[in-house]
Formats: structure tokens, C-alpha cells, sequence
């Protein structure tokens, strides 16, 4: 075998071992001491525009300004927060778990402006991932909204996708599941006093952009865009602000509520 034969021959055994489940490659190793990674993901971008407010505000453009001011502040902490997308480029929903997965992070955070067929619905939410069907008919919508982004770019890309349609879920899924749970009543609990919620406590269904099956995962709805009062309250940088140090301060909770937890679990 020429030695091209055998690197070629190494990286498809490589790759073999990488894919889980799920097909997607594991989460990369973290080293000893690094700091926690958080991958934050503002939902939507290029041709997929994402909800549109009734005077033309974009979901993708909003939700891009408050990850990177979710991102400064958590860097400002000392956690490395980063994005699956920095500019206006479109990305699908598989290849946003694994850009998490590809940088090791400890937690994944998708960020969403969404919009409703009622202009009075409002309010934030956050959502986790559910093995057994939506939480609500809210969470059914909003999940089948979501799911529906990579349709704008064609077959090609949703064939990617065919992971989706496996039920695979193990027992490492189904911690993480409970971590997204307790990750989602973090930042429910630091959104609170700063805006009105829809939901009180973490909805759940089956998001494409929840389903790492090692990485505690949810996606936060700030506000919904199609509400014009909040459209118009997502146009403020105050709110902005208001509600992305919301969000880091519920990323640093669960941290802490996590370092507890595995301490007491140690002693015990």
C-alpha cells in the first residue's frame, strides 16, 4: 500500500471512531485546567432570515447582536464564549452541533427572536430537548419552525440531516437531557426579573440544534419579533444588553450549581 493508501486508510478510521450515535464526532478532549467553553449559536443567518417583525426587523440580525453581547460578557468572567456564526452567513442545523462538538464545549446555547401567527404572543422562553414528544402546542410550533430553517437551502442540505430521524437516546442522553433542564431554570430564573416570560419553566420538544448527546443544550426565545411591542424593544441596545446579562448570568449559574453538584457527589 502507498503511503497516500495508508493516510487515506487512517483517516477513514478515524472518522469511523469519531461519530456517535447521533452522527455527529464526539466532543473534542478538554484539557486539564482550560477554561469551560460556551458555544453560543444566534439562530438563522444569510438566506435564512429567521422571524420578521411587522416593521421589518430581522430575526437573524437581532439575535447576532445579543449572542456577541451574551459572548463579551461571559468573557468577561473568564469563560470562553464563542459563536457558531459571527456574521450574517447561513449555517444548517446539523453543522451547528458540530461546530460545538468540533470546539469542545461544555454547554450549547442556540439564540432566537421567533415569531407567532398570534402578534399578542410574548414573552421569553427556553426550551431543551425532548425524547418524548413537545411540552406544549407552543413548543410543537416553535420546534417545527425551527427545524423547517434548512428547507431554504434545499435537499442537499437536509439529507445531511437523516440523524434527525434516529431515536437513539442512551443513558449519556438522558443526563444531558436533565442537564438542559437545570441549565434552562438557571437563565428562566436570571431572565425573570428583566422581562416578562412566556413560559415559567423550561418547555421542551424535539429542536434539531438540542440533540448533541453529550452537551448540555437549549435555545432561549428573548422575545417573539412578530409582537411589535417587543419587536420594537429587540430595535433597543438597552435591551439587548438587559437580556443577553441575563442569559450570562444564568450560563454562570449553572456553572456553579454544577461544580456544587459534583463536589457533593464526590464527598458522598
Amino acid at each position: 500500500m502507498t503511503l497516500t493508501g495508508i493516510n487515506k486508510a487512517l483517516a477513514r478510521e478515524e472518522s469511523k471512531a469519531l461519530k456517535t450515535t447521533t452522527g455527529h464526532s464526539k466532543p473534542a478532549a478538554k484539557k486539564a485546567g482550560a477554561k469551560r467553553i460556551v458555544m453560543l449559536d444566534p439562530g438563522h443567518g444569510g438566506i435564512d432570515t429567521g422571524a420578521i417583525g411587522r416593521n421589518g426587523s430581522l430575526e437573524k440580525h437581532v439575535v447576532l447582536a445579543i449572542a456577541k453581547n451574551v459572548r463579551s460578557i461571559l468573557r468577561s468572567k473568564g469563560i470562553d464564549a464563542r459563536l457558531t456564526r459571527s456574521a450574517d452567513e447561513f449555517i444548517p442545523l446539523y453543522d451547528r452541533v458540530e461546530i460545538a462538538h468540533k470546539h469542545g464545549a461544555s454547554l450549547f446555547m442556540s439564540i432566537h427572536a421567533d415569531g407567532f401567527t398570534n402578534p399578542s404572543a410574548a414573552g421569553a422562553s427556553v426550551f431543551a430537548l425532548s425524547n418524548r414528544g413537545a411540552s406544549s402546542a407552543m413548543a410543537k410550533y416553535l420546534s417545527e419552525r425551527e427545524n423547517a430553517a434548512d428547507d431554504v437551502a434545499g435537499s442537499k442540505v437536509k439529507n445531511k440531516d437523516h440523524y434527525l430521524q434516529q431515536v437513539l437516546f442512551d443513558l449519556v442522553q438522558t443526563d444531558t437531557i436533565k442537564n438542559s433542564l437545570t441549565l434552562g431554570s438557571h437563565v428562566l430564573r436570571q431572565i425573570k426579573p428583566v422581562h416578562r416570560l412566556h413560559s415559567k419553566s423550561t418547555e421542551q420538544a424535539a429542536f434539531v440544534v438540542l440533540k448533541s448527546p453529550s452537551i448540555p443544550s437549549v435555545l432561549v426565545e428573548t422575545s417573539f419579533i412578530t409582537n411589535p411591542e417587543e419587536e420594537r424593544l429587540l430595535g433597543t441596545t438597552a435591551f439587548r444588553q438587559k437580556i443577553a446579562a441575563a442569559i450570562a448570568a444564568g450560563v454562570v449559574s449553572y456553572f456553579n450549581w454544577f461544580d456544587n453538584h459534583k463536589a457533593h457527589a464526590k464527598r458522598g
